[in-house]
């Protein structure tokens, strides 16, 4: 399963063949530095992990300098393991968007926009009170009864309530790439995927 760590830049739109307008999400892919080489006789399994994005020496731990210094490369911020990687790479190899073809498709991973402390209604699609009859006030947005009466005395856990919203690790599959810029490092993904720009993202070929 080969894959590629980036970074989200935005979004544009494209036209497909029939002169349909297609959303996409342009990411700057790569490259990316083998750190790290698992093997089955020494870890267990088989996986390759890739770093990404230079980042200041005083900045990063001296076991992680010397982490990278067997890589011969420079230290990075974001580390990923990719396992059943389909090409045998080397230690300290440099992987590059050239890993993806055009057409195919990839799952995303990346930490979705945090939004904060958010009712019911952002967090979790609720309609409120339909309409403010019946002597209804201030209730539009409300979450209505809990449910918990003399029995059990208490609220369900899980139940859907307000409270922290987003900024959580979320994947998306089955995304298409559209089209890919190798002297940019750049994929134009199909479709929407998660994090703000700017912030990391793992691809992955999907299977």
């Amino acid at each position: 399963m080969s894959g590629i760590i980036g970074k989200k830049v935005g979004m544009t739109s494209v036209y497909d063949a029939n002169g349909k307008i297609i959303p996409c999400t342009v990411i700057e892919a790569g490259p990316c530095v083998v750190t790290q080489v698992r093997t089955i006789e020494i870890d267990g399994y088989e996986a390759i992990q890739l770093g990404y994005d230079d980042k200041k020496e005083k900045k990063t731990s001296k076991a992680l300098r010397g982490h990278f210094e067997k890589a011969n490369t420079t230290p990075k911020r974001m580390l990923a393991e990719f396992t059943r990687f389909e090409d045998r790479k080397k230690f300290g190899e440099t992987v590059n968007v050239d890993v993806f073809a055009e057409g195919e498709y990839v799952d995303i991973v990346g930490i979705s926009k945090g939004k904060g402390f958010q009712g019911v209604i952002k967090r979790h699609g609720f309609s409120g009170v339909g309409g403010a009859t019946h002597g209804q006030h201030n209730r539009l947005r409300a979450p209505g009864s809990l449910g918990a009466s003399s029995w059990p005395s208490r609220v369900f856990k899980g139940m859907r309530m307000a409270g922290q919203t987003g900024n959580k690790r979320v994947k998306v599959i089955n995304l298409q790439v559209v089209k890919i810029i190798p002297e940019q490092n750049i994929l134009v993904i199909k479709g929407s995927v998660p994090g703000s720009k700017g912030s990391y993202l793992t691809i992955e070929r999907w299977k």
